[in-house]
């Protein structure tokens, strides 16, 4: 299956500025759609869609940070870059404070925000595909028992099998069986390959 293209969401009411970002973007390659207002934007946004949103900060109805603070409790989780013709930085901060990837004061060079695009669709391919291999972690930990499960949590703490034993009152050749079972189920070729497995859905293990 082919990976789906990424997409540039440009969010400006200014049709000027849309429209010349848009052409600089798309002669480097890149697929655009402009947005003339936040509400048009979350009208066509889907979850499922790799790519970044260049948002202003200064637009009627919904503005840029607002519009970001949206887009996290819809589960949009694109890169964004926000963009102002207005030097705030209290806007500045809120906006790197939601998540996002770069704040860019108009005017701007263009050949930097193809720059930052790149980098912004390369962060969310990046998080897109962890979160797919997450995801297929979590479905083979569900295929294990419950003892597994056990014999699986202190393997990954990186003790023997002598210790589990003792630990779960079982024989040394029961945990081996189990031992192996965990990893077949798994998919690890070894206790390292399992642990970093589970590093991915607890970054704070290990």
């Amino acid at each position: 299956m082919t990976p789906e293209l990424p997409v540039i969401f440009i969010v400006d009411d200014d049709e000027a500025v849309r429209d010349a970002l848009a052409l600089h973007l798309e002669l480097a390659g890149l697929t655009v759609r402009p947005c003339a207002s936040a509400a048009e934007f979350l009208a066509v946004a889907d979850p499922g869609q790799p790519g970044c949103a260049v948002l202003d900060i200064r637009m009627p109805g919904m503005d840029g940070l607002t519009l970001q603070q949206e887009m996290v409790q819809r589960g949009l989780t694109l890169p964004v870059i926000v963009m102002t013709g207005h030097g705030d930085v209290p806007a500045a901060v809120r906006a790197f404070r939601a998540g996002a990837v770069d704040f860019l004061q108009k005017p701007f060079d263009e050949d930097l925000l193809i720059e930052r695009v790149h980098e912004a669709c390369e962060r969310d391919r990046s998080a897109r595909q962890a979160g797919i291999e997450a995801a297929g972690i979590r479905e083979r930990t569900a295929l294990l028992s419950p003892r597994e499960r056990e014999v699986m949590e202190l393997v990954a703490e990186g003790l023997p099998n002598k210790t589990i034993a003792r630990r779960l009152d079982i024989g040394i050749r029961t945990v081996e069986t189990h031992r192996g079972r965990v990893l077949e189920k798994m998919g690890a070729r070894n206790a390292s390959e399992l642990v970093r497995m589970l590093t991915r859905l607890e970054p704070g293990r290990g």
